[in-house]
């Protein structure tokens, strides 16, 4: 499906990069009313990539000024996904080229989600606000079964990141490699990891190694929607946050820098934010058009 009515014009932005050739790719559409649910899913699916957003008004009682206020959804090549945060980020930078930086909000299938976009040294740059989120314990068996699926002995992680589930909009599993070789080294049983993100309700695999103390490199293996790997995962990110605050891992005030996409040839970086007093995650980064 390329060719499509003015109405529903599909853009293509990239998230947390100022280049087109790095961050991660989203479709954009700023109208979708003319759209069902089986023409999101095509677009989605005839652009490949890991998300693609669609706008239609908002539903009655969204706080946000008229024209900065839209429900939004999320399709990956397979399936609709409740929230993403990279197809946010491209989505905001695409409103703010036609009306400027400011306050947006949306409501997406996980709650309401803020974004503000600022322009600084000509490059737009957003940053959303999660709804708020959680953390949950894994099984042992699934644990065992997502190691294996990976490939990876549970010697290879880093015992001072305990294994967890985290939500931020979408559910997440957190597993930390000892060493940046250990992520660089991916290769997954895509089925077999499939399977089991479907049976938990996985969005991604967030894959991490901590290079220093505010300071990460990430990876996301997508097999749920149709992707080996998602470049720049923008709703891992705010629940990576939680994750670390909960645990204690970082200070409640905190801003981390998650280094993705290197592995792929397609660098970008997320900034996460914590506040102390506020269980909500914020997560920052640059867009630019494709094209």
């Amino acid at each position: 499906m390329t060719t499509n009515t003015p109405s529903s014009e599909v853009l293509r932005y990239t998230a947390f990069s100022s280049s087109p050739d790095g961050g991660n790719p989203a479709g954009v559409v700023l109208d979708a009313t003319a759209l069902d649910d089986s023409d999101m899913l095509a677009i989605a699916a005839d652009l490949g990539y890991s998300e693609s957003a669609f706008l239609t008004p908002p539903p009655e009682g969204l706080d946000g000024q008229e024209g900065r206020a839209y429900s939004i959804r999320y399709f990956s090549p397979k399936a609709e996904v409740p929230f993403c945060g990279h197809a946010t980020i491209a989505t905001a930078v695409a409103l703010a080229e036609r009306t400027g930086p400011g306050k947006l909000v949306f409501a997406t299938r996980a709650g309401t989600v803020p974004v503000e976009v600022a322009e600084e040294d000509g490059t737009l740059r957003a940053t959303l606000t999660s709804v708020e989120p959680h953390t949950e314990d894994i099984a042992d068996a699934d644990l065992a079964e997502a190691l294996a699926a990976l490939d990876w002995p549970a010697t290879d992680l880093d015992p001072a990141f305990p294994p967890r589930i985290a939500f931020a909009g979408a559910r997440h599993l957190v597993l930390a490699a000892a060493t940046r070789a250990r992520l660089a080294d991916l290769a997954y049983d895509f089925a077999r990891l499939e399977a089991l993100m479907h049976r938990l309700d996985l969005t991604t695999v967030q894959l991490v190694w901590r290079e220093s103390a505010t300071v990460f490199h990430v990876r996301d293996p997508f097999p749920v929607g149709g992707v080996v790997e998602d470049p720049a995962t923008g709703a891992a990110a705010a629940a990576f946050g939680a994750y670390v605050r909960e645990l204690g891992l970082v200070a409640g005030d905190a801003v981390l820098t998650l280094h993705q996409g290197e592995d792929l040839g397609r660098p970008g970086e997320l900034t996460v934010t914590l506040r102390a007093g506020d269980p909500r995650v914020r997560v920052s980064g640059a867009g630019a058009r494709i094209g």
